[in-house]
């Protein structure tokens, strides 16, 4: 039976599967038990999570993003990482995979509903202003800020050059635990230590994707059924979540090689088409203008709106809850970009991830936000009344259909999305798949059964209600205090590795001159 089980899912970790999966499947059974109780615990461990490392991870996140730019300029940005001597991946696909993977459909929904939600109720930071396209390029660069340049580093700039490093020069495993091999040693690599290191990030990384299964799920029924008429039911929704798991399964299956470029690309092109239509036939010049004076003002207020802990209550539920989701996918997003970057030079893997990325991020927040803020201020409400409570697939929908040809731009809006999500599903379900096998070309029934099992889960919580969906996104937030510890030592680590690689040439010639 136990060689029957090896063949089929691979040199499963049994530890680590049995701590992650374990827990997973214990917040969804006590959230089907007793949500209210579900929900309490979760949202007192949040509030206890955004106290205590709130602060935390504002500089955490702040130095991640200084140190990467620091080891790229120097000379260690030209050490190339993955022990090959050319990208074994074409650029274009490369970037494709990492915009599409990153970015993820939180990227697509959150970029109608932020700026309005910015818009509406300004940052504290800037309080209300009279004039109001500084009210609205305030509002982008609050966006810039939780989508820009600190929420990419995070996710695959220094700890993706750790992992590259030790894993395909030293031999290391490719799994979360090596991060802390320059600090424990062989010790971290064997035992309950490395497992429960393991196990941590992929609970992190399995409740960040559920999230946004389960969400996708109620935003593309809310969609059918404003354009359509559909059944905004559990049954609608349940029917969208089967067909995106069929989607990433399928892809992940498939492989980095295959699936996952194919989906990437697809949506690569897709948003690139909706960018363009948007610039050409929405409110050019406002774009362009609240682009360039909102990139500004993201830039001057950069150091202020990193470490700003004047209101609490309000980090809490914008600037640290983001950095506690980016922070939760640090180490398995790290893993996959890792997989994906052999033969890229650490210079190239930085400004790609850490400035190219969020720059693009930032204009397509822009076409997309700033759009519904030009509309909400040519007639207000038009916007505002449908977002209200915080209705993310609201704000989009309201935006794309006072747009020309809006039915049709709604709909490639809600495949955008679902691709979005589906390649994120699929990089992450391959991801987890690594960690629990060790090895870089898991088995298809290991991947099938991350894939299917987070499907079930999304499932499972959105029949009981929005809550459960809810409740999980909180518990995001609470996975990532001790994913930011393991994240830690990458603040030195990195740029140390990368110094010794960049020195062994010259350390070789130097031994072998006469």
């Amino acid at each position: 039976m136990r060689t029957f089980f090896r063949s089929l899912f691979g040199n499963v970790d049994l530890p680590v599967f049995a701590i992650s999966g374990g827990l997973i499947l214990a917040f969804v059974g006590l959230s089907l038990w007793d949500l209210e109780l579900t929900a309490q615990w979760v949202q007192s461990s949040f509030q206890w999570s955004t106290s205590l490392f709130g602060a935390y991870w504002q500089v955490l996140m702040l130095a991640t993003f200084l140190i990467a730019l620091y080891v790229a300029i120097s000379r260690s940005g030209e050490v190339r990482l993955g022990n090959l001597d050319a990208p074994e991946m074409s650029t274009f696909k490369w970037v494709a995979i990492i915009m599409c993977t990153l970015l993820a459909g939180g990227g697509v929904f959150w970029a109608a509903a932020e700026p309005i939600a910015q818009f509406l109720s300004p940052p504290p930071l800037f309080g209300e202003q009279d004039e109001v396209f500084a009210q609205a390029t305030n509002a982008l660069a609050q966006s810039y800020m939780h989508w820009g340049f600190l929420a990419w580093a995070i996710l695959g700039c220094l700890t993706s050059i750790v992992l590259m490093v030790l894993h395909y020069d030293r031999g290391l495993p490719l799994k979360p635990r090596t991060l802390l091999y320059p600090v424990f040693g062989e010790r971290i690599l064997h035992g309950v230590g490395g497992a429960l290191v393991d196990a941590c990030c992929v609970i992190a990384v399995v409740a960040g994707t559920v999230g946004p299964i389960g969400f996708l799920g109620l935003q593309v029924s809310f969609g059918l059924h404003e354009l359509f008429g559909i059944s905004d039911s559990f049954t609608t929704q349940l029917c969208v979540i089967i067909g995106l798991v069929a989607i990433y399964t399928i892809s992940a299956v498939t492989g980095v090689d295959r699936g996952i470029q194919i989906l990437s690309r697809f949506n690569v092109v897709l948003a690139v088409v909706l960018m363009a239509f948007i610039l050409l036939v929405g409110p050019t010049a406002f774009i362009a203008d609240s682009f360039v004076e909102g990139m500004g003002t993201y830039i001057g207020n950069f150091f202020p709106m990193a470490t700003f802990r004047a209101d609490t209550q309000w980090l809490d539920w914008w600037t640290v809850f983001f950095w506690g989701w980016f922070i939760g996918y640090g180490p398995i997003m790290a893993l996959f970009v890792a997989r994906i970057s052999r033969g890229r030079t650490v210079r190239e893997l930085i400004f790609v991830i850490a400035l190219v990325a969020p720059l693009v991020t930032c204009f397509w927040f822009t076409i997309v936000g700033g759009t519904g803020i030009f509309l909400e201020i040519q007639s207000p409400g038009v916007i505002s009344k449908p977002f209200e409570g915080m209705n993310l697939p609201a704000a989009l929908l309201a935006t794309t259909q006072a747009l020309p040809w809006g039915t049709l731009l709604s709909i490639l809006f809600l495949i955008l999305t679902t691709i979005f999500v589906a390649t994120t599903g699929d990089s992450m379900t391959y991801s987890i798949s690594v960690v629990m096998t060790g090895e870089e070309h898991p088995p298809a029934a290991t991947r099938i059964f991350w894939g299917v099992m987070m499907g079930s889960c999304a499932a499972i919580l959105i029949s009981i209600g929005e809550g459960g969906v809810g409740a999980l996104q909180k518990f995001i937030v609470v996975t990532a205090v001790p994913v930011s510890l393991i994240i830690l030592p990458s603040l030195w680590n990195a740029p140390r590795l990368a110094r010794e690689m960049a020195n062994g040439p010259w350390l070789q010639e130097e031994e072998n001159r006469p």
